[in-house]
C-alpha cells in the first residue's frame, strides 16, 4: 500500500499567503511560490535575481501544464522516453503571464518526487528555480537550502535530493507534431545530453 503523503497545513499556509516554499525534486531541491506578482516580488528578493531572468514552473502533470500552456502532439512520448523529471519544456503560453515567468513562452516541469506531486496537487503549478543564490552551489537536503536562503524551517518541506545536473531545457515548436528535429532546440543542456535529444528526435522521422 502507498502511503498518502501529507503536506503540513503551515507550509500551504505559507503558499497561500505568497510566500516561498522549498521543495524536493528529482535532482535538487527546489524554491516555489504561485504565479503571482507578489509571490514573484517575493521570490525574485530572496534569490536577488534579476527580474529578466525568468523562473520555471513545477506541475504535478501534464493535465495541470495545460491549464497555461499549449502542450503540442508528441509531448508524452518525449517524457517518457527519458527519466522522469529530467527535462523542463519551454511552452507557448495561452495567455501572456508575468515577464519573470517568461511572459509567452513558459518552461515547465513534469516533477515526480511524491513529495512534490503532492504539493502541487494541494497547490496547483509553482515556480521551481533552484533553490539557491546564484553562483553558489546548491545544497541536496530542503532544511538546509531554505536555511541559506533565510527562510524559516517550516517554509520547507522534507527531503533528501539526489543532487547532479539539472533538467535540460528544451524549446519545442508548437506548430505541428513533434516528428523532426527542427522542432526541438535544447536551450540549456542538463542532466540529459543534448546528443540524446537530438538523436530521439531524429529517430521519429
Amino acid at each position: 500500500m502507498v502511503r498518502k503523503v501529507m503536506i503540513p497545513d503551515a507550509l500551504l499556509d505559507r503558499v497561500t499567503r505568497g510566500e516561498a516554499v522549498v521543495y524536493p525534486t528529482s535532482t535538487q531541491p527546489a524554491l516555489g511560490c504561485t504565479p503571482e506578482a507578489d509571490a514573484l516580488d517575493r521570490l525574485f528578493e530572496i534569490k536577488n535575481r534579476r527580474s529578466d531572468a525568468p523562473v520555471s514552473l513545477a506541475v504535478a502533470d501534464l493535465d495541470q501544464a495545460k491549464e497555461l500552456v499549449h502542450v503540442p502532439e508528441g509531448v508524452s512520448a518525449l517524457l517518457d522516453s527519458f527519466p522522469a523529471g529530467s527535462l523542463t519544456l519551454v511552452l507557448p503560453a495561452h495567455h501572456t503571464l508575468d515577464g519573470r515567468l517568461g511572459g509567452d513562452s513558459v518552461a515547465v516541469r513534469v516533477v515526480t518526487h511524491p513529495v512534490a506531486c503532492a504539493l502541487l496537487i494541494e497547490t496547483g503549478p509553482l515556480t521551481a528555480t533552484s533553490a539557491n543564490f546564484s553562483g553558489t552551489p546548491p545544497h541536496t537536503n530542503c532544511d538546509d537550502a531554505a536555511t541559506a536562503l533565510g527562510l524559516p524551517h517550516d517554509a520547507a518541506l522534507a527531503g533528501h535530493c539526489p543532487g547532479g545536473s539539472p533538467s535540460t531545457f528544451i524549446r519545442l515548436d508548437d506548430s505541428a507534431p513533434l516528428t523532426h528535429a527542427e522542432q526541438l532546440e535544447v536551450l540549456r543542456e542538463g542532466v540529459i545530453p543534448t546528443t540524446e535529444v537530438m538523436s530521439w528526435s531524429t529517430s521519429l522521422i
